[in-house]
This record gives C-alpha cells, sequence and structure tokens, in this order.
C-alpha cells in the first residue's frame, strides 16, 4: 500500500491524500522448447504471465506493462540477453516504470546488473512473495515468521556477494577493505537477529503443540484446509463455520492460522484449520519459517486440498500443492489427504 500524503485545505486542516501507486513492469521470462529440453513445464507461459500480474496486484502495484519474453538460455550477468535488456530499458524511460517485477528467482549479480541497465528497482519472484507476506502478517507470530525468511532471504544475498567479492580481489578474505567490513557488519547483525527470532518462534511451536496436546485429549478429528492460493479456502471456511476470515479474490489473502470447531450434519464435531495458500516455486526461505503455522497441517487427523476446478491451471495447481505437503514431509498415499 501507497504512503499517504496531507495536503492544506479548508483553513490549513490536513487532508489525507492517498500517494499514487508505483508504475510497474511485469516480466515472465519462459523457456524455448529448445532451452526447455528434458523439463516439462506445468503451466501455459500466458497462464505464468497473468499469475505474476496478480501478484504485482495483491501489494497495489500499477502494473502498466506486462511482457513473455522467451529464453533459449539464462545469461550469467543478466539473465536476459542484451537486446532484450535494452529493449526493456526504453520501456521502462517512456512508461516512467518505477519497479520491474522479474517473475524469476535472480542471483544478487544479475539483480544489481539490471537495476543499472533500467535505471529503476528491480525484484524477483521470491523478494515479491515475501513482501506479500509481509504486508498480509496479522499477529506476532506471523510477522515473525515472514521476518525470518527475508533475513535469510538478505543473508544468502550478502553471502554471493562477499563471495563475488573476494572473487574481483583476487584474494580469500584476509585482506580487510571498507566493503568487505561493512558485508561481515551486515551478516553478523542478521545472524544476531535470525537467533533471536528462531528462539521467539521455537516458543511459539512449543505453544501450538500443547494447544494440540489439550485438542488430542477431546475426541475431535483435525481437518485441515490446504489449496493454491485464491483457490477458496477460507471462503469454505467461513461457510461451514460462520467465520470472518479474510475471503478476497487476493493472493495470499489469509496468512495466519484460524481454527473453529464445526458439527457435521451426521452429528460429529470436528476442528477445521484455515492455512496459508501455496503456489508455484514458493520460497524455500518462506516454507521453512512457517513451520510453526504450517505444523498445524502436518499434524491434522485429515488434510482436504480444496480446488478451483473452474481455473484453467487447476491439474497444475493442484501438482504445486502436493509437491509442497511432500516438501513437509506428508505422505500422499497414506489415505490422510483428500485430494
Amino acid at each position: 500500500m501507497e504512503p499517504s500524503e496531507k495536503a492544506q485545505g479548508n483553513g490549513g486542516k490536513g487532508i489525507e491524500r492517498r500517494a499514487p501507486p508505483t508504475r510497474c513492469a511485469v516480466i515472465t521470462p519462459h523457456a524455448t522448447k529448445r532451452a526447455a529440453r528434458g523439463h516439462v513445464e506445468r503451466r501455459a507461459p500466458e497462464a505464468r504471465l497473468e499469475e505474476a500480474v496478480g501478484l504485482a496486484l495483491a501489494i497495489e502495484l500499477e502494473v502498466v506493462y506486462r511482457g513473455l519474453i522467451p529464453l533459449s538460455e539464462v545469461k550469467p550477468a543478466t539473465y536476459l540477453g542484451s537486446g532484450k535488456v535494452e529493449e526493456i530499458a526504453a520501456i521502462v524511460e517512456a512508461e516512467e516504470i518505477g519497479l520491474v517485477f522479474f517473475d524469476a528467482a535472480l542471483s544478487p549479480v544479475q539483480q544489481r546488473n539490471l537495476e543499472k541497465k533500467w535505471s529503476t528497482k528491480v525484484v524477483d519472484r521470491t523478494a515479491l512473495i515475501l513482501e506479500i507476506f509481509g504486508r498480509r502478517a496479522r499477529t506476532k507470530e506471523g510477522a515473525l515468521q515472514v521476518e525470518l525468511a527475508h533475513l535469510n532471504y538478505q543473508r544468502s544475498r550478502l553471502v554471493r556477494s562477499w563471495t563475488h567479492l573476494e572473487r574481483q580481489r583476487g584474494g580469500f578474505g584476509f585482506l580487510g577493505g571498507p566493503g568487505e567490513t561493512q558485508i561481515e557488519a551486515d551478516r553478523r547483525q542478521i545472524g544476531e537477529r535470525i537467533i533471536r527470532i528462531e528462539k521467539d518462534l521455537e516458543q511459539v511451536k512449543r505453544t501450538r503443540a500443547l494447544h494440540r496436546t489439550s485438542r488430542k485429549r477431546v475426541p475431535y478429528p483435525i481437518v485441515a484446509l490446504v489449496g493454491y492460493t485464491n483457490a477458496g479456502k477460507s471462503t469454505l471456511f467461513n461457510r461451514l463455520t460462520k467465520a470472518q476470515v479474510m475471503a478476497q479474490d487476493l493472493l495470499f489473502a489469509t496468512l495466519d492460522p484460524t481454527l473453529r470447531s464445526v458439527d457435521l450434519p451426521h452429528g460429529t464435531r470436528i476442528i477445521l484449520s484455515d492455512t496459508v495458500g501455496f503456489i508455484s516455486e514458493l520460497p524455500t526461505q518462506l516454507v521453512a519459517a512457517f513451520r510453526a503455522t504450517l505444523e498445524e497441517v502436518i499434524e491434522a487427523d485429515v488434510i482436504l486440498h480444496v480446488r478451483d476446478v473452474s481455473h484453467p491451471d487447476t491439474e497444475a495447481q493442484a501438482a504445486d500443492v502436493r509437491d509442497v505437503l511432500t516438501e513437509l514431509g506428508i505422505d500422499l498415499e497414506t489415505g490422510r489427504v483428500i485430494d
């Protein structure tokens, strides 16, 4: 959300005026048949671009340009070929674009080089999803988990930058310098903050474990709703429980888990859990950081996979959800997952 500005009017009283949204370009590279040899793409490039635009809109960016870029090979310095880089630079200047969302994983070097070429801020898929999660977090637990994921993302990029600097200097880090000293200091501060957050999250995990133990004393099975983001989990949850969980046509509208008891038509009572939605190429930092939240899924008696079968990519979305469940150590063949 963009910050508000105060304009003077009505005798000098401040009037809230929302700053205009950031003008954004969405770039989705996709491998050509030659480049993708041996790798099967689950979804059409157009569908990937549409999802990328949805991610940008989720944080209220104004998408003024969207582009599909066929790619025969990834360039180490800029990801794209020089011709495409120059073409996009002209678009960025002409459209007065303030941010480019590059829907792929960029290395620190690639990101830095593209920002120089395009003279604007560039964020990759991981960074944008982290930003969305940061804005959606409503509880202390959610905020801590997002911050942990963001710090791990930052630290990995600092480490790579440090290695790059060492190679440039031709040394092994023994020769100190202002840049190297600052990187080391930043890395140490990030590491210390990560340790503090992990301790806080350990307490969260212990508290959640105690709550689960208490619930197990009551003979109510736990049913966890899982699914692709914006598939309708929260809408179904609200309909069944008469709760007021945020349910909008928006990616990652739900971040913090919610549990409610539900009496089924035949009289059995269950505990229903609504959880964060999944997405293709979900950053590993988020999966690791949200372990405390996702344990509600791991420990559930039944995992109900909610799907939007009207979506043209429903099969690809379902496969992505199964991938995340497998990454969490859930055996899809036990019958616990209702797909």
